[in-house]
């Protein structure tokens, strides 16, 4: 299994380190935007392979290194200003990284699953597959998976359940605009009812990664965790089911935008889009979504 990180900032650094550990994977390439770059990182994780089960060959490489990927995770971004208030700001400058790393990335790995974690990460789903004119099923976002693991979490202290054996979703944007899909939120086949208090835990998972932001500038461990998390997925088959960018194919209507659906995730990538019956709110909050998200695609598509 040949895994390339390309771009090493905090996130991609962090993911480097999780997947170094995480033993399923045989080759790590780690790309910047030099090769020296990223070397410091290369010999710290080479330097700690003696203490992993088993050990991964760790190189610092250049997007023609990343050959033959199975799995890439594209990680590069624009410097996020510290008075950011939307994800969508990041938007026109990281398309344009796209526009340089993508082609190169796809014609040497032609049958890879790419994962984009940097943000806005549905626009960016959006614009992955059209630069490269890979299926659907190879180009995914990590998307909500942090935010529902956030509201899980809240959840979980709240009813006092396991927070493994809770079924709830946020849904929709990774933004502003995303919303809980209490109505198909469940703990043993058991509803949990969309009370008050459960609304405002959401609204306390949704601004989370502002908060972290705010106190270190950043996030990086629990994206780079839920990233090697899809990746091993991949990797292994698993088909655990989780909310994940990819391209609505239809439901609600919508197939022109890529927005944060419950898929099946293993070999083939995003191998089903699972369609949760959601509430007349719901549906009105996902199509709100789309609206977005397509309106951004525009804008940045009219500067380009």
């Amino acid at each position: 299994m040949k895994v390339s990180v390309v771009g090493l900032g905090k996130v991609g650094s962090s993911l480097a380190f999780v997947l170094a550990i995480k033993n399923f994977v045989q080759e790590l390439v780690l790309v910047g935007r030099t090769r020296e770059s990223v070397l410091g990182d290369v010999l710290d994780l080479r330097h700690g392979q003696l203490f992993v089960d088993a050990p991964t060959r760790i190189v610092a490489g250049t997007v023609e290194d990343t050959a033959c990927s199975d799995i890439i995770a594209l990680c590069a971004s624009t410097p996020t200003p510290r008075d950011m208030h939307s994800r969508l700001q990041l938007a026109p400058a990281n398309v344009a990284l796209l526009r340089e790393l993508l082609p190169d990335l796809a014609r040497l790995s032609p049958q890879s699953k790419i994962l984009i974690v940097s943000n806005p990460v549905d626009v960016l789903v959006h614009f992955a597959l059209q630069i490269t004119g890979f299926k659907p099923n190879q180009i995914m976002g990590t998307g909500t998976l942090v935010d529902s693991a956030r509201f899980r979490q809240l959840l979980a202290e709240e009813i006092q359940i396991h927070q493994e054996d809770i079924r709830a979703y946020i849904l929709g944007e990774h933004g502003d605009s995303q919303f809980p899909a209490m109505s198909c939120a469940d703990a043993g086949g058991e509803p949990i009812d969309p009370t008050p208090a459960r609304y405002q835990l959401f609204e306390q998972a949704s601004h989370a990664g502002f908060e972290v932001f705010q106190h270190k500038g950043h996030t990086n461990y629990a994206i780079a965790l839920a990233a090697a998390f899809i990746i091993q997925c991949i990797a292994l088959d698993s088909k655990h089911t989780m909310p994940i960018s990819l391209k609505v194919d239809g439901f609600l209507g919508v197939d022109d935008v890529c927005l944060s659906l419950p898929a099946v995730v293993g070999k083939n990538g995003v191998e089903r889009v699972l369609h949760p019956r959601l509430n007349e709110e719901e549906q009105r909050a996902f199509l709100r979504s789309a609206a977005i998200i397509r309106n951004t695609i525009a804008a940045v598509a009219m500067d380009a």
